[in-house]
């Protein structure tokens, strides 16, 4: 096996890995908002209530064997099931690609980092379709994480991994996610008197500023995320009489602006940088 054919076996490897997780992050979605065990018990048909065989088990290929029904009872399951393995495994080939660009980088430190990052999409994926559905962010999902985040940002720099912040820009990124969001909210609900975002927002914040630290990042993701939620939601209310009043989930709109930062931050700090040194020039 050559070093192409290699690094195409890793990827199908983290593909592997990224399908078996999506399977599981499809429990955490459906019990989490419902309080329920993750681990105990076993995956069941929600309808008949009989466990689901180990060879029906597999992600992505038994929804399509089954024909997308229960074996026993026959009641159709959602789609949702193997578009979700599908895509946190592509998402997981990207990663892995976007850490390990080539196998002469394979090494502890990238490693630690591809499993630490691993973490931070696999809770942004879960909580974007529980937000979505149920309107809350687990706090797994955020501030139960913002300790992994740190640990994960001293780990990754003592191994020699350089695009992770240091422990204390961590820290000081998790502070000022967190706290300063919670400023505006509070701000926000004096002069509006009314809620705006809520405090699970804040809690995702805090955790992101616990991977990327707080500057470019927080104001890049806070941007696009702003103006994601801006678009979509004058989208959705478009000709509706109740104007702009209709509460769209935040977390979402902040999941899909930290996952652009962790595949073009890079590109976007150097575009910056270039463009600002033009009109200092």
């Amino acid at each position: 096996m050559n070093l192409d054919q290699l690094y195409i076996a890793m990827q199908v490897s983290a593909g592997v890995f990224g399908a078996l997780f999506g399977s599981f992050l499809n429990v955490c979605i459906i019990r989490m908002p419902e309080d329920r065990s993750i681990a105990w018990p076993g995956s069941a048909c929600p309808h008949c209530g009989n466990p689901v065989r180990p060879y029906d088990n597999v992600p992505i290929l038994a929804w399509f064997w089954l024909r997308g029904r229960c074996r026993d009872c026959k009641t159709p399951f959602s789609a949702l099931y193997p578009t979700i393995e599908a895509l946190f495994a592509l998402l997981t080939v990207l990663l892995f690609r976007r850490i390990v660009p080539d196998v002469a980088d394979f090494d502890q430190a990238h490693l630690v980092a591809f499993v630490w990052y691993g973490w931070l999409l696999f809770a942004l994926a879960g909580l974007t379709f529980i937000d979505l559905r149920h309107k809350i962010i687990p706090d797994p999902f955020s501030i139960y994480s913002v300790p992994v985040g740190v640990a994960g940002a001293a780990l990754c720099t003592h191994l020699g991994f350089e695009y992770a912040p240091t422990w204390q820009q961590s820290v000081i990124g998790a502070a000022c996610g967190g706290l300063g969001l919670t400023g505006v909210m509070a701000l926000y609900r004096l002069v509006r008197k009314r809620e705006g975002m809520g405090l699970g927002d804040a809690k995702l914040l805090a955790l992101l500023g616990s991977y990327f630290g707080a500057l470019p990042a927080l104001l890049f993701i806070l941007t696009v995320a702003g103006l994601l939620g801006a678009v979509v939601g004058i989208t959705t209310q478009f000709g509706k009489r109740s104007g702009l009043q209709t509460a769209l989930p935040f977390g979402p709109f902040l999941a899909i602006a930290a996952v652009m930062w962790l595949f073009f931050g890079d590109d976007v700090v150097v575009h910056w940088a270039n463009w600002t040194g033009r009109l200092v020039s």
